[in-house]
C-alpha cells in the first residue's frame, strides 16, 4: 500500500501558505491512491529536539545515557517513517534565506551514517532511493531568478540534504512574492497550485 509521509514545518499555524499547498498537494496524491497511509509530522508545533552535547552521540555514535538512547529511539522512528515512504510532502517556508530550524532538526536525526547514507572510496551514498519527493518553498521575496538568487539557500540546501540519502527525484513547487501584498500572495497560490496539478 501507498505511503506518503507529510512533514511541515511552518511556525505560522493556519496562516501559513507552505501549509495549504501542502495540504493541496496531499489530497491531489490521495486522488491518485485513495488507499495511501498519510503519516504527518509538523515540526513548526512539535518539533524534534535539537541536537545537544547531551544527545547528539545518539544519532552520531554509541547511546549510553538516557538522553543519549531517546536520541536513538527517535532517530530510528523519523528513518522508519521516511524508509516506508513511497512519496514525501516537505512544507519548507524560507526563514532568513534557508530553511526553518525545526526541518533542519529533522534532518540532522535522519542523515545517520551507515543507516541513510554511507561512505566509500568513491564517496557517500545514499542508502533511500526509489521515493518522491515533493518540496513546497513558500518565499517572501522572489528567489528562482533575479539579483536575489544569490541569496537562496533554501533550494539549493534541501537537494543537497535530500540527495544525501538517495532522495533524486525531487520536485520544487514555488510561491513566491508572498510578502509583496494580498495580491502578489493569492496569485503565488494560485501558480503553486497549477504547477501541484501538474507534478501530481
Amino acid at each position: 500500500m501507498a505511503s506518503i509521509l507529510v512533514l511541515n514545518s511552518s511556525v505560522l499555524g493556519e496562516g501559513s501558505v507552505s501549509k495549504a499547498l501542502v495540504e493541496e498537494a496531499v489530497h491531489r496524491l490521495l486522488e491518485a491512491s485513495p488507499g495511501a497511509t498519510v503519516i504527518r509530522r509538523d515540526h513548526g508545533t512539535v518539533p524534534v529536539p535539537h541536537l545537544t552535547t547531551a544527545n547528539v552521540a545518539g544519532v552520531r555514535g554509541e547511546p549510553a545515557t538516557d538522553a543519549e538512547r531517546a536520541a536513538r529511539a527517535l532517530s530510528d522512528e523519523l528513518i522508519a517513517e521516511l524508509r516506508a515512504a513511497n512519496t514525501v510532502v516537505i512544507g519548507a517556508p524560507m526563514y532568513n534565506f534557508s530553511i526553518p530550524s525545526g526541518l533542519r532538526a529533522w534532518f540532522d536525526y535522519v542523515l545517520r551514517p551507515g543507516v541513510t547514507f554511507s561512505y566509500s572510496e568513491a564517496g557517500p551514498q545514499g542508502l533511500l532511493t526509489g521515493k518522491r519527493v515533493i518540496v513546497i518553498e513558500s518565499r517572501g521575496g522572489l528567489y528562482s531568478e533575479g539579483p536575489a538568487q544569490a541569496m537562496d539557500f533554501q533550494e539549493p540546501y534541501l537537494r543537497t540534504l535530500l540527495g544525501f540519502i538517495g532522495l533524486a527525484d525531487v520536485t520544487f513547487i514555488h510561491a513566491e512574492k508572498i510578502g509583496f501584498g494580498p495580491e502578489a500572495r493569492q496569485a503565488a497560490l494560485e501558480g503553486a497550485k497549477q504547477a501541484l496539478a501538474a507534478a501530481a
